[in-house]
């Protein structure tokens, strides 16, 4: 059952698509509210409770005992006890006696207390007195998600390209540096779809420009490496440089498409290519003027695109100073202290009429970038694309996947990866992933192979890293079969992790979920948050921690325990309980639930040579409903067959 309750004038954040009449505040259950200067809610968490949700958070999966401000924010230096980070998510369950979820739909700062002080108290702190905010009660937490699901809409749906391996690296500079990296792949037997371009690609790091010494041709170049099966994937920032003569800076200008400051002239911040103005992405014409400027990129042949930049980050401003020059020249890709300041200097003309600061609106932001990008792109394009945000919005889900912003080359962003998959499904986005073996720092050989083996079950699965760290692609470590053989096994499980996610999307599912949600009976399950479920079948139990051979593992019931090596899979039965497995760094082992069978295909060095259809079975089940379709259809509907076993 779901109850919404309406305070004050709430902004519409586009995330719930359902309507619903609003209850009196009498109704309200499970909270109490206390109204001041800011929307206050508090609730008592029984001893043994569960918190789930709020998406892209640090510390776990249960988020009990911590602190929580939904305020996206640009800051590279994740850490455990980090408050922020660059999605707001603001929807949690509590998974107790009596189980219930609640979204706190206000796109203004929200701080979530989630017994950080061990007095048992939940609190809420919403700065603003208009949100609106939906209680879901249900039996199961997986019950209520399902139902939340339900309302905020579809996923968007990738094209199957986008589930293969993706390079990038800030750093590739030219033509020449992304044709190496497509011929190392190949040379190294590594499967690749696609290469990520950043900021470098541009003329002066200028949106919708490409720097024509660097790369003379982009229609021409994009077309060869699709004749490869290669696909390129350009960084799109939110800032729009000013600068008379270009056209998009001219258009903007002309029919005052950008946020204004206080003296009602188009405020000015500077990031990376100097001073820029913000587009207004809330007003409906503007987002329909920023999403046709994509033309620019698929007049060229490239389909898939990630947009960055868009909490939005800013280095300075025209009132206040930085405090220390990120410079791209010398590798500094650490940026200061945001002073709140900033987003109070500029403001937003609502499609309602109302003036908002970006402070009272900031969450929004970023979302807004991902649907005016998804939008045009589905007026350019008569096919599926790719698009990642970094900054996000419950609703964004819906035009685009994230991936999880400037991590770091350590174990512990390794494990945050693994903790924030199921919470990022909760909120509807079943598109994401992280920059597989850190953006800031140095990877090491041990760190990547382990790293993989997580990201081979990830929807998004991309090695990105920073300028002026180790290089950090595949072929340039030692006994470089490891790798291949690590990568080509997220091809050779295509055919299921493709038909999971088409399924959970088309269903209005979770596709990565914590054991809890599949044993809800199973005590030791509800603990355990290292462990996931990965579609209806596979559970994977990946070694997270450095110098180790493997890790304990538990099963909740018999399951069938999968090796895959470049020798191929090795299947054995194992019974459930507690067990010690054994992981070498040139294996993956994953796990088939009982009675579940998992599609694997045959070996291909990108998805253009992948038959979905072509497929062997593993495990002890005797049908498996597989949802295979050509890759790029919009209007896909449920294609289904059933596979069964022979006897």
């Amino acid at each position: 059952m779901i109850t919404k309750f309406s305070y004050g004038t709430p902004v519409e954040t586009f995330a719930v698509v359902k309507d619903f009449p609003s209850a009196g505040h009498e109704q309200l259950r499970h909270f109490s509210r206390k109204k001041g200067t800011v929307q206050y809610f508090t609730c008592m968490l029984g001893e043994e409770d569960i918190v789930y949700g709020l998406g892209e958070t640090m510390r776990g999966v249960n988020k009990r005992g911590g602190r929580y401000i939904s305020f996206n924010y640009d800051d590279p230096h994740h850490k455990d006890d980090m408050p922020s980070m660059y999605g707001a998510h603001n929807f949690l369950i509590v998974d107790g006696e009596e189980p219930f979820g609640a979204f706190f739909d206000t796109p203004s700062k929200v701080v979530f207390d989630i017994d950080s002080k061990g007095s048992g108290v939940l609190s809420v702190a919403c700065e603003t007195q208009d949100l609106r905010l939906y209680i879901i009660e249900g039996e199961t937490p997986y019950g209520i998600v399902k139902q939340f699901l339900g309302i905020i809409g579809r996923s968007f749906l990738p094209p199957l390209w986008a589930f293969g391996y993706g390079q990038s690296r800030w750093g590739y500079k030219t033509e020449r540096d992304i044709s190496r990296v497509a011929a190392k792949h190949e040379e190294a037997g590594i499967p690749l779809d696609y290469i990520c371009m950043d900021i470098d690609y541009m003329d002066r790091y200028i949106d919708f420009t490409v720097n024509k010494r660097r790369f003379p041709n982009m229609t021409g170049f994009s077309a060869k490496l699709k004749g490869k099966g290669l696909h390129l994937v350009p960084i799109v920032d939110a800032g729009i440089k000013i600068e008379p003569g270009n056209p998009v800076y001219s258009e903007g200008v002309e029919k005052e498409y950008f946020c204004k400051n206080h003296e009602g002239t188009f405020f000015k911040a500077e990031v990376w290519p100097g001073m820029t103005h913000f587009p207004d992405f809330f007003q409906e014409k503007v987002r329909r003027w920023f999403g046709d400027q994509y033309k620019f990129y698929t007049d060229s042949g490239l389909e898939g695109f990630w947009n960055d930049m868009n909490e939005p980050a800013i280095f300075s401003t025209e009132y206040r100073a930085k405090d220390t020059k990120p410079d791209v020249e010398r590798g500094d890709v650490d940026q200061p202290e945001r002073h709140i300041a900033d987003f109070k200097d500029f403001f937003h003309r609502l499609d309602d009429g109302r003036e908002k600061s970006n402070y009272e609106v900031h969450n929004l932001y970023g979302a807004l970038m991902t649907r005016a990008s998804g939008e045009g792109l589905g007026r350019l394009l008569d096919r599926r694309y790719l698009l990642f945000s970094r900054s996000s919005y419950i609703g964004a889900h819906r035009y685009g996947g994230i991936w999880t912003g400037d991590n770091a080359s350590t174990w512990e962003m390794l494990r945050q990866n693994v903790y924030h998959m199921p919470s990022l499904n909760m909120c509807g986005f079943l598109y994401s992933g992280a920059d597989t073996g850190g953006f800031g720092g140095n990877c090491d050989r041990e760190l990547l192979l382990r790293w993989l083996a997580v990201s081979v079950f990830t929807p998004l699965m991309r090695n990105h890293t920073a300028i002026f760290t180790r290089n950090q692609e595949c072929y340039r470590f030692r006994k470089v079969e490891d790798f291949r053989t690590v990568v080509s096994l997220r091809y050779r499980l295509l055919p299921y992790l493709y038909s999971e996610f088409m399924k959970a999307a088309l269903r209005q599912d979770m596709l990565i979920r914590p054991l809890a949600f599949d044993y809800p009976g199973d005590e030791k399950a509800r603990h355990i948050h290292d462990q996931l479920m990965v579609g209806e079948s596979v559970m994977i139990a990946p070694v997270l921690e450095k110098g180790v051979k493997g890790r304990v593992v538990y099963l909740p019931e018999p399951m069938t325990e999968v090796r895959w090596s470049s020798e191929g899979f090795t299947c054995i039965e194992v019974g459930a309980g507690e067990r010690t497995v054994m992981a070498p760094l040139h294996q993956v082992v994953f796990y088939i639930r009982k009675g579940k069978l998992v599609p694997v295909g045959k070996q291909v060095s990108n998805t253009s040579e992948l038959d979905l259809m072509d497929v062997e079975l593993l495990g002890t089940g005797t049908e498996y409903e597989q949802y295979a379709d050509d890759g790029y259809t919009k209007d896909c509907g449920l294609n289904r067959c059933v596979l069964r076993r022979k006897a």
